[in-house]
């Protein structure tokens, strides 16, 4: 099948791959700008487009999807279909028109739950057992087409934004190929969303969201550390430096003292008082070192009990 693909991040690679291992005709890929990164702002290309050139595939980068230019470009190409996964840019109906079967959309939650940006961070936040990926026709309305094929995962007790982000990459390119094949047989069939089972938007991903309110649960917050481990991090205040915390327990027990106190510490752990229960922090980083077990920590850092997070 003549594909045009678009897509921007790691997690959209896994998909390309499979495509051009399965034979599908890539005949253009599509992904966001160069930019430039580092403190030498050396100019550096997506993973998408790394993918691409490693394979010699022709790479579109619009600043605007609804460019005309573009456009006319898309309709030039003439896909069969476009496949987009984590493209970053909405696209307009121009665009949407042009494949003869469709645009197909590699979304990473069970839709119509967890529309939006960010679906993979939330449903470890917020919690969830078991996630996903919906392969959907693309609609005007953002993450509202029509569902085709779903597969489903359960989430491990120790689920982090990064390995279930790796799980969903390999399970969403696998799908994709098994909704083309279905289309190529006249097998495929769409289901529309029901509007009233959308939870909640799975917002953007910003640095803010990693800094820890002790006031709430601890389970609340072993759920944030998990959720955004890797990027951007759950973190707090030790002595004026910023201090990101990677892994941490519940503890089941109410202690007397402030929220953000260190109310013990362990050869292993520190623990600190939530608004409900208490949080043994057993990975962390220090500002300017490296990622280390609390109990390497604490054989080089004086902490004390009784001292209160942020501080």
């Amino acid at each position: 099948m003549k594909v045009v693909f678009m897509g921007t991040p790691d997690f959209a690679v896994p998909t390309l791959q499979k495509l051009i291992d399965c034979g599908h005709e890539v005949i253009g890929v599509v992904t966001q700008p160069d930019k430039a990164r580092g403190r030498g702002k050396a100019v550096t290309y997506s993973p998408v487009k790394e993918k691409a050139v490693e394979y010699n595939i022709p790479v579109y980068q619009p600043v605007k999807a609804r460019d005309p230019q573009f456009i006319q470009t898309m309709k030039d190409l003439a896909p069969q279909v476009i496949v987009v996964v984590a493209f970053g840019q909405i696209l307009p109906k121009e665009i949407l028109d042009i494949p003869e079967y469709g645009c197909i959309n590699v979304h990473a939650s069970l839709l119509p739950k967890y529309r939006g940006a960010a679906p993979i961070q939330w449903a470890v936040i917020n919690g969830e057992n078991v996630s996903g990926v919906t392969t959907m026709y693309m609609a005007e309305g953002l993450d509202t087409g029509d569902m085709l094929m779903k597969t489903e995962v359960a989430l491990d007790p120790d689920e982090t934004g990064g390995s279930l982000h790796d799980k969903l990459a390999a399970m969403g390119a696998d799908l994709l190929i098994k909704t083309l094949d279905a289309i190529a047989d006249g097998t495929l069939t769409a289901t529309p969303q029901d509007d009233s089972q959308a939870g909640q938007y799975a917002k953007m991903l910003t640095k803010t969201m990693g800094e820890m309110d002790f006031s709430k649960p601890a389970l609340e917050l072993e759920r944030l550390i998990r959720g955004l481990n890797p990027w951007p991090s759950a973190y707090t205040k030790l002595h004026g430096k910023t201090l990101k915390i990677w892994r941490a327990q519940v503890v089941d027990k109410e202690y007397e003292g402030e929220l953000g106190e260190i109310v013990e510490i362990t050869k292993e752990c520190f623990i600190i008082k939530t608004g409900k229960g208490a949080l043994a922090v057993t990975q962390l980083q220090m500002e300017g070192k490296k990622r280390m077990d609390a109990q390497a920590f604490m054989r080089g850092y004086s902490l004390k009990t009784g001292e209160i997070l942020p501080d």
